[in-house]
């Protein structure tokens, strides 16, 4: 808190920080909690020769968001592996990224830094059929690079090295990066890999297609994994989201309670310091109680070390010990009250 009373600076911007990254992490908890509820409450429908039948009866002859799995079929041609052999798919992406080390000027340590510098994504038609043999049922995909969880498995991955000179070295320090070298990596979703769809089915004449949903927190998934094991980790992401909203909710509140607390306590003291100026006014100090004087209880009054040992007569104020009482100047009179000591009682305590 300032001398004023009023928050400072750094306190304003850590209340002000924790507020805007709480509300942040509950925006995102949000949206994770509804798509996970939007999942939970998908329809799982087998897929099998009543397909079309369920379909037909549907409203719309479509279902807004619903489960299937089967085995990945292509539809006419395939993708082959350009690095492994018999390796057939329907989705083929190439990656090459590049790795380096950059000199942090803050830390003054070298940090790990990677970047995708080129990307390519070969698709084909591709239907999902029975994981058994059942001849006419197929349900044809249809945008899957739209997916968020397209379950790609990668077969080919090699790391290749860079080999500087001396020279390259010299001006990789100078620079503050320093190149490892490029990562190539091939991933496909092979032909009878099995998937699990998630998204809008629709039977549009003699094909059932299954594309992204259109309702709010509706997502596509085309998953490797199967539904409980999908479920499963979209509600252990909600409840991650969950619990670092609470954390930093509770860090503002602390901090709010924090600053109240320092408000509540100054205009408190702004509050008595009327009444404590009155009584400093109204009551001199030896006429204070004991304990809101200086030095120990029952201690001379003039040493304020000794404790009092005589009564002065014939006020009758007990406040000095002898000593003092000796060191009094002629004539004696009293401390308290500067009446004229005529004669003194020793006390002595037992």
């Amino acid at each position: 808190m300032e001398s004023g009373g009023r928050p400072s600076l750094s306190q304003v911007i850590l209340l002000g920080t924790s507020s805007v990254v709480t509300a942040f992490l509950y925006s995102v908890y949000r949206q994770k909690a509804q798509v996970a509820q939007e999942l939970k409450g998908a329809k799982r429908i087998h897929l099998g020769e009543d397909l079309k039948s369920i379909l037909s009866e549907a409203p719309g002859k479509c279902v807004p968001y619903a489960v299937i799995e089967g085995a990945v079929r292509s539809v006419k041609e395939t993708l082959n592996s350009q690095f492994v052999e018999n390796c057939k798919g329907v989705i083929q992406r190439l990656t090459l990224q590049e790795h380096k080390m950059v000199w942090n000027r803050t830390t003054h340590l070298w940090n790990d830094y990677s970047k995708i510098i080129h990307q390519r994504t070969n698709t084909v038609p591709f239907d999902l059929v029975p994981h058994e043999d059942c001849a006419g049922v197929a349900v044809r995909v249809l945008k899957p690079l739209d997916a968020v969880d397209l379950g790609l498995e990668t077969v080919y991955e090699n790391f290749h090295p860079s080999t500087p000179s001396f020279t390259d070295v010299l001006g990789h320090y100078l620079s503050g990066e320093r190149p490892k070298g490029i990562q190539e990596t091939e991933e496909m979703l092979k032909v009878g890999a099995p998937l699990t769809g998630v998204g809008e089915l629709v039977l549009d004449h003699s094909c059932v297609r299954l594309q992204p949903p259109k309702g709010p927190g509706m997502q596509y998934y085309l998953s490797s994994q199967d539904f409980d094991s999908l479920l499963q980790r979209q509600e252990s992401s909600v409840r991650l989201w969950k619990i670092l909203a609470l954390v930093f909710g509770f860090a503002a509140c602390a901090t709010l309670f924090f600053l109240l607390r320092k408000q509540y306590l100054r205009r408190r003291r702004e509050r008595r310091r009327p009444e404590e100026e009155f009584r400093e006014r109204a009551y001199p100090e030896e006429d204070r109680p004991e304990e809101d004087r200086g030095g120990p209880k029952g201690a001379c009054v003039v040493c304020l070390s000794n404790f009092r040992s005589c009564v002065f007569l014939e006020c009758g104020h007990v406040c000095a010990c002898v000593q003092c009482y000796r060191a009094l100047p002629e004539p004696r009179r009293c401390p308290i009250c500067r009446r004229e000591i005529s004669r003194v009682v020793r006390l002595y305590n037992s």
